[in-house]
């Protein structure tokens, strides 16, 4: 096989005029002739398509001083090199964390940061001539913790951070939590520690740049979010937007470790483009433990005021990020830590203080319930400590604090549909709770919690007026629909549920439409497949789009039949009169009635969420269209001289507002349990240190699959699920989410549960036997029984924006942002349109 230039020079020296159309090579101007499913010019050759591999750094933090290519560019099949020199323009997910650089120009931060990439004709000569590559270091102070990044200031990992090495500072209050305290009967402080952990998708991260001779490339990938992806090539590549083209392939597992643009996909757009053939790389598993973006490992400190019939008074919540080498959505992911506390139960006073702190780690993100998952843990603990203090039934004390439809809460948060009620009843009901909480043999224990999540966020990552997702209709005579949405599927179900909205508007069945997604130059945009956004964006878009369609038909049909179009159905592949249902035709008839009308029918919906009433500075996380709500009963089966505990049974109830896909909604709940499940008893992402005279390496003790523990089938408890239905007005049909929410819930009740069996409390996941053993230890001689961290880091937090509650009058604007350090122009939130889809 030959190359073929980047001018488009054939192997024959004749100039060829060659475009790529989709997977397809043919020549403009002349005839072409076919081989299988590629279209040849002529004698021209396709280009063979090379591999590629990254030569990563083996320090955690250190100044690269040279780079020796020479042995590795002699060696055969190698093709091309690439260093931080051929891309120097930064990148990242959000706007205000644009820290990283496709190859490290000068300074590696952390075990695994790519320095150099080369490609070859096979993938075994790219790693050998990648292990042939040679980088001089001088090695740099490395930070391995938070408290050691409060302790060094200097050197600097990113300049661009709020001081030091810490990258995001937030303190912000809603009305006086410390008068309020005064007032409660009872107050509980309390530390907790949720170790950091990564997605383990059953697939690789894997890319392939195609180029076109006309200088575009078309990048195939397993990415979460093409449009995000799209738009860092732009940035890093310095090519137009519309000579880039991105089409996610559908994932196999992401849960928000595909999220990120990354290093590999920038790297093979580049390679491809100066190679001018085609480029692909596959991620080892090792590398996805560096690719990383998975759970920050937060310590919380949390102070809790009840009155003496378990009602809520205040709160105060500190959380402390580890947040690895680099922003990806880690200023998102700090607010997150705090913003969602108030939107389960009432909470009329609510101070958040936060820290996210630059560590020589691989850097942490977005894990499937985004930065939740740590406070809901210490918060559901807490609850149970108290309910115990106050002598409460756990189950009685939630219910008696939940929120109510419609409040808007002290954070300014604007609470939809809420069936939490109903949850917390049916897992009480078929856990046998009200007969067996507390009564069980010693060794054997419930636990229970609850938990909300978003369903979807309320504004983009970059801040602005336009949809947040669409969809567009071509109706054919054939009575086919084409269905084109930039929704991506990553296993959650979503191309089915947009399917499924069409259909159902349009009276068709899911195999009369043809979908067409994920892909940047033939979908619309939307903007990627995370918090839990699709099912209300792309459904609500892919809805309006399906309205506007039967809208043109049923005009058409009206004329047709001489009958209202009031009284028209679109049903059982039929458009007929309510009143007469023998009065009508079939659906082929009917578009081809409506074609005749109206020529050929397209129609587009999108989808804006409504606007949030918050106005301060940080009111952007946190707003959702709508939430979800899920409550959880674990037992567990502890062993006291060994430590050893097993889940036996989880009965997990999940308001989803309205089930579109009873099969997906039962897969994402009983998924949620699993991963949920293994955050709380075995997943950690674990670094150790290597011997100073041997290295200041930083290393992950577990980066593969032989060492990182995950539950097999194994280990699975028995599960109940009850699906709960709460229509939501903003959902589609009154859909909410349900990927990511029943994962809330699970480690604070296994954490629970192991109190009610064997008397001591764990405040930290995951639960390991050494830590009920060590807490068991601690009651034989009297003191606390519990295992946990020690005291919250100490950091001057500062002013705190002050936002009056609505209970108080407020208008949702912070009262004092200059005295908080806020400049004059971000005091606000800025204005939104409300472009939304059908309210259903």
């Amino acid at each position: 096989m030959s190359d073929y230039s980047l001018e488009g020079q054939s192997p024959g020296g004749r100039r060829q005029d060659l475009k790529l159309i989709g997977k397809a090579y043919r020549r403009v101007d002349g005839p072409a002739k076919v081989t299988g499913q590629t279209v040849f010019a002529d004698d021209y050759t396709a280009p063979r398509m090379v591999f590629m591999k990254l030569k990563r750094s083996h320090l955690p933090h250190a100044r690269i001083v040279g780079i020796d290519v020479e042995k590795a560019l002699a060696m055969s099949g190698v093709v091309g090199v690439l260093t931080g020199r051929d891309m120097p323009d930064t990148f990242g997910i959000l706007p205000v964390s644009q820290d990283e650089h496709a190859l490290c120009p000068d300074v590696v931060r952390f075990v695994g940061d790519p320095v150099v990439a080369v490609a070859a004709l096979t993938e075994d000569e790219a790693e050998e001539a990648m292990r042939a590559i040679v980088v001089d270091y001088e090695p740099l102070p490395t930070i391995g913790s938070v408290q050691e990044a409060l302790n060094t200031p200097e050197p600097r990992l990113h300049e661009y951070g709020d001081e030091g090495n810490v990258h995001k500072r937030i303190t912000m209050e809603f009305g006086d939590v410390e008068a309020a305290l005064k007032d409660a009967d009872l107050i509980l402080e309390d530390d907790f520690f949720y170790e950091g952990n990564t997605h383990l998708p059953m697939e690789q991260h894997a890319t392939v740049a195609v180029p076109e001779p006309d200088g575009k490339v078309t990048l195939y990938s397993s990415t979460q979010t093409p449009h995000y992806l799209h738009k860092a090539l732009t940035k890093v590549l310095g090519l137009k937007a519309s000579h880039i083209r991105v089409i996610a392939a559908p994932n196999g597992g992401g849960f928000g470790g595909k999220s990120d643009p990354f290093n590999h996909e920038i790297c093979a757009a580049k390679m491809a483009l100066k190679l001018g053939r085609p480029v692909k790389i596959t991620l080892t598993r090792e590398e996805v433990f560096y690719c990383h973006r998975g759970r920050h490992p937060v310590q919380m400190h949390m102070k809790t005021g009840f009155t003496k019939d378990g009602r809520l008074v205040a709160q105060h919540l500190q959380t402390a990020l580890d947040g690895g080498a680099y922003g990806s959505y880690g200023v998102a992911s700090t607010y997150y830590t705090g913003a969602l506390q108030t939107v389960t139960y009432k909470l009329p006073k609510y101070r958040f203080d936060s820290i996210r702190c630059f560590t020589n780690k691989p850097p942490c993100g977005p894990k499937r319930g985004h930065g939740t998952p740590q406070p809901r843990f210490g918060w559901e603990v807490q609850l149970d400590k108290a309910a115990h203090a106050l002598g409460l039934d756990p189950a009685q004390l939630r219910l008696k604090n939940l929120v109510e439809p419609g409040e808007v809460t002290a954070n300014w948060l604007k609470v939809g549909s809420i069936g939490l009620r109903k949850c917390i009843e049916a897992v009480v009901e078929g856990s046998g709770w009200n007969e067996r909480y507390g009564k069980l043999p010693f060794g054997r224990g419930l636990g229970l919690a609850c938990s909300s999540y978003l369903t979807g966020a309320g504004l983009p990552i970059y801040w602005n007026h336009m949809p947040h997702s669409g969809a567009q209709l071509k109706l054919d005579r054939s009575g086919g629909v084409a269905l084109f949405c930039g929704e991506t599927e990553i296993g959650q179900g979503s191309d089915t549920v947009i399917a499924a909205c069409v259909a159902e508007v349009l009276g068709i069945g899911l195999d009369d439409i043809r979908l067409c997604v994920a892909d940047t130059d033939l979908t619309p945009v939307d903007l990627g497949s995370y918090s839990s956004r699709v099912t209300i964006m792309a459904g609500n878009a892919s809805i309006q789009a399906a309205e506007r369609a039967k809208e043109l038909i049923a005009e058409a049909v009206a004329q047709r039949l001489d009958v209202p179009k009031g009284r028209l159905v679109f049903a059982d592949h039929r458009v007929f009169d309510a009143g007469d249902p023998e009065t009508g035709m079939s659906w082929q008839e009917a578009v081809q009635c409506a074609e005749s009308l109206h020529g050929t029918l397209g129609t587009t919906g999108s989808y804006t969420p409504p606007r949030s009433p918050g106005r301060y500075r940080g009111a952007g996380v946190g707003p959702s269209p709508a939430y979800s709500y899920s409550a959880c009963v674990v037992e567990v089966e502890v062993d006291p001289d060994t430590g050893l505990m097993r889940v036996e049974h989880v009965w997990m109830a999940h308001d989803v507002g309205q089930c579109i896909n009873a099969a997906s909604v039962m897969g994402q709940i009983e998924g949620s349990i699993y991963m949920g499940l293994a955050e709380a008893v075995m997943e950690e992402s674990a670094f150790k240190r290597l011997p100073k005279n041997r290295s200041a390496a930083l290393v992950h003790k577990i980066p593969s699959m032989l060492d990182y523990k995950s539950p097999t089938f194994l280990d699975m408890p028995k599960m109940s699920s009850y699906v709960i239905e709460d229509p939501d007005p903003n959902g589609p049909f009154g859909a909410k989410e349900v990927g990511q929410g029943p994962l809330l819930p699970m480690p604070p009740a296994v954490a629970n549960a192991v109190f009610d069996a064997v008397g001591v409390r764990v405040d930290q996941v995951p639960i390991h036997p050494h830590m009920i053993l060590d807490a068991l230890a601690a009651k034989a001689k009297g003191r606390p029984p519990r295992f946990g961290p020690g005291a919250f880091p100490a950091f001057d937090f500062g002013t705190p924006l002050k936002v009056p509650t609505p209970d108080e009058g407020g208008d949702g604007k912070a009262t004092n942002p200059e005295e908080a350090g806020i400049r004059k122009d971000q005091g606000t939130m800025p204005e939104t349109s409300n472009t939304g889809g059908p309210r259903r």
